[in-house]
Parts: C-alpha cells; structure tokens; sequence
C-alpha cells in the first residue's frame, strides 16, 4: 500500500490531481481510512497510473482515457490498436497543419520584406462565372461543430460510398459538402455530406443547376475561409446576390490524403442571381 503523497511522488502527479481523479471516477484510491481520510493506492496501480500519463501525453482527454480503461471484453487490445491509430491521424494532421501554418508566415514575411501588405494574396484568388448541371445527389445531413468535419469527411463519405457499392449505383463525380446554416455557430452547423450518382433511389434529392461564382483551390480546408471571403467580395461588387446554399467539391478526395495537405484540390461555389 502507498500513500496518496508516496504515490504522487513516484508518478509525479500532484495530490490534487489525483484527488481530482478519484471524484470524475478515473483513478480511485483502494482504501480510504475512515477516521484520518487518508487515501492508500496499491503498488498495481502505479502501473495504471504510468498508462494514464501516457495516454495524456498522447493528447487524449481524460473522458476519453476513462472509455479506454473502462473497456473490458475479449477485444479490448484490438480497441485500443484502433484508438492509437485513431490519435496518430490526428496529430499527423495537426503537424501537417501546422507544417502549412509555418510556412505561411514565411511567405507573409516575404511580402512584408517586399513591401506588400500581408493580405494581399487575397487579390490573387480567381473567380469564375459558371453554369452547372441539375445533379442527383446520394446524401446524409447531420449538425456537424468545426471539430467535427474532419472524422465527418471520413464516417459520412465512407457510409455513402459503401451504400453505392451495395447497391452498384453509378458516381458521376467526386463527393461534395454544402453548407445550409444561415450564420455559423459554433455548437454545430446544417451540413450535408453529397455524392453525384445517376440513380434515383432512397436518401436522394435533385439539385439544380445554377449560376455560380466559382474559385479553384489547391491546398489544406484551413485556408477556405479566404475563399468564401473573396467570393462574397466579389459577388457584391459584380452586382450578384446568392440564390442557395455554398458548397465544395472535392477534386481530391478527403478520404485519400490529408486535410492539412497542400496537394488538395477544392472548387467552392456560390449559387447566384443579379439584383
């Protein structure tokens, strides 16, 4: 048996944290003096102790350890392969991010040393007017928050890939988000996840066709928001107004690079009508 002070010197975690600990449930003493209020910890859960600081060190919330080690059935390595491998997606992207983010500072210093202004790649960004074809699109619509989107690309084109392999339906292009919300919240947005098809079958709709303001982009999602600026820019200045909701197509598929990838292909578009 150790002291909660023993067991906090030899794991290097405070008292607090680990009183802290035993009231969400994560870590309980396995004694408790009923007189004094001590806490004792056995030798055993230091080892518990040791993978719960590895777990954080891996950047795993401490609900999200609770799940880990409250799994208990005969597949329980198998989950915990699927978790880590889960986690190192999610750092890769993170480093990729912030790979992209390191190198944009480097470009804006370049244009400050040049004399430009910072924003000025925004100039840059071409528009083009387009007319596009009525569509049938294969869909799920969900509330999806921003930290959402990224496992959202993977689960919900993968659920409607596997429904077009089923049923062998026939894709006519590359999968496509749009955005319904009116203003952007962060607690989650009206999003829908569509793939072109050519059949009409269960969880389809018809989409029209439309005047659009288009803009080509080839880099990681993060930058979008630049997109969407520019084109609203744009649509104000030539006299437009929008008629439905923007959407994406990716010419790269999500599913087969990383989001953070400055090898992605986006077309962003604005449906759109003269005033």
């Amino acid at each position: 048996m150790l002291s909660i002070g023993e067991f906090s010197k030899i794991c290097e975690v405070s008292t607090k944290t680990l009183r802290y600990y035993e009231e969400i449930g994560l870590l309980n003493p396995v004694e408790i003096n009923p007189d004094s209020g001590y806490r004792y910890y056995s030798i055993g859960q230091l080892k518990t102790m040791l993978f719960i600081n590895r777990l954080k060190s891996y950047h795993f919330s401490l609900e999200e350890i609770k799940e880990i080690l409250n799994t208990e059935d005969d597949h329980t390595e198998e989950k915990l392969y699927s978790t880590l491998t889960r986690k190192r997606s999610e750092i890769q992207e993170k480093l990729h991010a912030l790979e992209y983010t390191l190198k944009q500072i480097g470009n804006d210093l370049h244009q400050l040393e040049k004399g430009f202004p910072v924003m000025s790649y925004l100039d840059e960004i071409d528009v083009q007017l387009v007319e596009t074809k009525p569509m049938t699109l294969l869909y799920t619509r969900k509330l999806m928050n921003r930290n959402d989107y990224t496992a959202g690309y993977g689960e919900y084109f993968s659920r409607l890939y596997e429904k077009v392999a089923k049923e062998k339906l026939t894709l006519l292009g590359t999968p496509m988000t749009i955005y319904h919300s009116s203003e952007y919240n962060p607690n989650g947005n009206d999003t829908e996840f569509a793939i072109p098809i050519l059949e009409a079958v269960k969880r389809t709709r018809d989409m029209p066709g439309f005047l659009c303001a288009r803009s080509i982009w080839k880099g990681p999602y993060s930058v979008l928001t630049s997109i969407y600026a520019k084109l609203r820019e744009w649509i104000e200045k030539e006299g437009y107004e929008m008629v439905s909701s923007p959407y994406e197509v990716y010419v790269t598929d999500p599913n087969q690079t990383s989001g953070a990838s400055e090898d992605m292909v986006t077309e962003v578009y604005f449906p759109i009508k003269k005033k």
